[in-house]
């Protein structure tokens, strides 16, 4: 099963509808995969002819229980790569005006228990005050509701947070290139960053290195936001020594507009946080934009996360303290 297979069954497992080959085909370029609704047809009838789908005439297809288990099983070497290619992809599709904030940035999606919703909101609340969040802008959703291409599970709800790879999109567009070397969790002393205790290259891996490192309880995202000692998640990127004097600008604009994902810029040819960098490279440490997923974690609940899991218009996210409030007055 190819890349592109792989991501067609991964569109269809999210789906509680029959999805059609125009669908997908929109679908499939968030996933960095152009393709015409002809050649979607072909893949399609590549996967039905192994009962992986299922077809519904013209209304489309569904993904079957053959198909969510070769999706779990699939090559480990087929997916190796495929994190930094989401995030090459996704960071020159996103459109962010850092003026008028318009425009769409990447959003990580977290399921947990509806039931616990008010409880979840409650722990959240002193994180999305802290300096450990991409931003204080969410989308909650509940059991049937929709956030992009997903729909909720029944039972479920949903919190959608900025993803840190919206950093990327937006140096890009600013004339900055910046390279995504690292996911990693970092020492917090005294509310300020003393070094990374653990990486993993996202060159290497099949899966997001801070998912990983969430469900291996190597956080403590509730004790840096408490008392300013802790772990907490983020990434190692790199850009040109030249753009250095841009990329420290646009950082200090993104802060004033509320994008405060830039924890750290590194000085020319020098390491940052115990990271070595390349020649005449600088290092950035950026927030983990699932800081707030770890934080429920290491409260017990159990979370479903999908970084880097679709593309939203900005506008349409709402200050977290605009959502405590409504799910409050509603209770």
């Amino acid at each position: 099963m190819n890349k592109t297979m792989h991501a067609v069954l991964s569109i269809l497992d999210k789906q509680s509808e029959i999805v059609g080959s125009r669908e997908l085909s929109r679908m499939l370029k968030m996933h960095g995969i152009d393709l015409t609704e002809r050649t979607v047809r072909y893949y399609l009838k590549m996967l039905d002819r192994q009962a992986y789908t299922e077809v519904f005439g013209k209304e489309g297809r569904r993904i079957t229980d053959s198909g969510r288990a070769e999706l779990r099983r699939a090559l480990v070497s087929d997916k190796v790569g495929f994190v930094i290619s989401k995030i090459e992809t996704l960071s020159y599709l996103t459109r962010l005006d850092t003026d008028r904030m318009e425009g769409q940035i990447i959003l990580n999606i977290s399921l947990f228990p509806q039931k616990n919703l008010r409880k979840v909101l409650t722990l959240l609340k002193p994180v999305f005050a802290s300096p450990y969040v991409m931003s204080d802008r969410v989308v909650v959703a509940v059991s049937g509701e929709r956030i992009g291409a997903l729909q909720v599970p029944p039972g479920m709800a949903a919190l959608g947070t900025v993803c840190s790879v919206t950093i990327n999109g937006i140096f890009l567009k600013a004339g900055v290139p910046v390279t995504s070397r690292y996911g990693g969790v970092v020492e917090i002393d005294r509310g300020e960053p003393k070094r990374f205790l653990s990486l993993i290259s996202y060159d290497g891996s099949s899966l997001d290195p801070l998912e990983i490192f969430i469900k291996s309880g190597m956080t403590d995202a509730e004790g840096a936001v408490r008392n300013g000692c802790g772990r907490i998640l983020a990434s190692f990127r790199e850009i040109p020594v030249v753009c250095l004097d841009q990329a420290q600008r646009l950082a200090t604009h993104l802060n004033e507009r509320g994008i405060r994902g830039v924890l750290l810029i590194g000085k020319p040819n020098t390491p940052l946080l115990g990271v070595p960098v390349g020649i005449d490279k600088a290092g950035i440490v950026v927030i983990g934009g699932l800081n707030p997923v770890a934080v429920l974690e290491e409260h017990g609940i159990e979370t479903e996360n999908t970084a880097m899991s679709t593309l939203m218009e900005y506008s349409r996210l709402v200050p977290f303290s605009t959502v405590l409030s409504r799910v409050k007055a509603a209770s």
